[in-house]
């Protein structure tokens, strides 16, 4: 996501390197390659230009402190101008009521019914509700099926009628049901339409008249860029909808999409969605995105996710084995499974300030860790509570039942024994710090 961009933007931020101060030509100048950046990156012309326009205002209207370079100041600029432009704050969804009702649109094709269980996840998960799925794609050959499948993933109860080729009926019979059900959110999914189909415009405004709900969500394909803002403006005139919802944004996107929705619709951006897995939903922060596009990185992000899959009594006692020098293999392979289930690897990386710069052409993802995996259930369970017993012969065995080299054997003990002794020291203070510090920003 925003790959080209962060690239782009971090050449042009060069361009006042050993300034020693902001002056209208070298602002210009700047601001000129900014502008031509955002335009690779699909946003529209007039935002570009209104955005580089805001940015040269506030940067000509300001003292430079001594401390601070001009880049550095020219930065922070723009990250606070990227932010406004993406709607500032996040914006969460309306679930009361009683059911609290989403109704989801959206472009044939672009994520809803993925989008649909998602959502009925982290409703679930995250917000402990009791979700219910209503399927009224009732045109697309086995639309409903596959909300069925994807509500047994997640446990979630789903509700349809076959052979039934009424939305509006099948909504508010819906409804009803998760009522009797003791449902606390119906999610209810709908068939993709375009925005010139005249007959399923109408349909979609009906089922909003008929059920009222608390909140209607776009779900947009982020991938389609410009045509994606002007769909979601042709979709807001009809339905005026709350928010919108970006899919697809692990795919080769410019990020336009995300530029420019809030300042051309005036609705904010609720969630984005990477990946097919049910857990790959995150809330729109515009300023963790900005500090993401200008290669900051995104640790609060990281912190959560990684709370999300750690059990907070589990990681005190790893941390305790680890300062006790007790962490094992089995724990390493554990830690492994709980960091598979956090999202693409490469992503989370990217998270890390520096980090994602330094991968952006490596190719990273989750099968990365099959050789170790391998070689770790090769072993037994006294060789994996004591890594230290694996002599030469053991190294054999090991590697004949992986399937992996005795030098990659060799390779994965002697990282594991390091990564062993950096832990013990880093376990002194520095992890204790960080989980109060993510703990305190989660009160907040």
């Amino acid at each position: 996501m925003f790959e080209n961009l962060v690239d782009r933007l971090e050449r042009s931020f060069k361009i006042l390197k050993g300034e020693g101060k902001i002056t209208e030509i070298n602002v210009a100048e700047t601001l000129k390659d900014i502008r031509r950046a955002l335009l690779d990156a699909d946003v529209s012309y007039k935002i570009a230009k209104e955005f580089c326009d805001d940015v040269k205002k506030k940067a000509l209207g300001m003292n430079v402190l001594t401390a601070v370079k001009p880049e550095q100041m020219m930065v922070k600029i723009v990250h606070d101008e990227l932010a406004a432009l993406m709607g500032s704050e996040s914006a969460d969804i309306n679930v009361k009521g009683n059911p609290g009702i989403v109704l989801v649109a959206g472009l044939q094709g672009s994520g809803k019914t993925t989008f649909c269980g998602k959502l009925a996840l982290n409703c679930k998960s995250k917000r402990g509700m009791r979700p219910l799925l209503v399927a009224c794609d009732v045109y697309r050959p086995a639309a409903i099926d596959q909300l069925k499948v994807l509500g047994s993933q997640i446990g979630v109860e789903v509700y349809s009628e076959d052979g039934v080729k009424d939305p509006v009926g099948i909504a508010k019979r819906g409804v009803e049901y998760a009522k009797t059900a003791n449902c606390s959110v119906v999610i209810v999914d709908t068939a993709g339409r375009l925005a010139v189909d005249a007959e399923m415009m109408d349909e979609i405004s009906a089922l909003k008249t008929s059920l009222n709900p608390s909140e209607t969500l776009f779900v947009v394909d982020a991938m389609t860029g410009q045509d994606a803002v002007e769909t979601a403006r042709a979709f807001n005139d009809r339905i005026d909808y709350d928010g919108v919802v970006l899919t697809k944004m692990d795919g080769d996107t410019r990020g336009g999409a995300a530029l420019s929705i809030k300042a051309v619709v005036g609705k904010p951006i609720k969630f984005v969605s990477a990946g097919e897995k049910m857990e790959a939903l995150e809330v729109f922060y515009p300023k963790r995105i900005a500090d993401r596009i200008l290669g900051m990185g995104d640790v609060v992000t990281l912190v959560e996710k990684a709370q999300e899959q750690f059990d907070e009594e589990q990681a005190r006692k790893l941390t305790k084995k680890i300062a006790k020098d007790q962490y094992t293999l089995s724990d390493f392979y554990e830690q492994i499974q709980q960091i598979k289930k956090m999202g693409n690897i490469k992503d989370l990386a990217s998270m890390i300030p520096g980090v994602g710069k330094a991968l952006r052409n490596v190719d990273i993802d989750n099968d990365s860790f099959k050789g170790v995996e391998a070689i770790i259930l090769s072993m037994t369970a006294e060789e994996r509570e004591h890594p230290e017993i694996i002599n030469g012969s053991r190294r054999r065995r090991i590697s004949d039942g992986s399937g992996r080299s005795i030098a990659e054997v060799n390779r994965l003990l002697k990282q594991f024994e390091d990564t062993r002794k950096v832990m013990k020291n880093v376990v002194g203070g520095g992890l204790r710090g960080a989980m109060k510090m993510a703990k305190a920003k989660k009160r907040r």
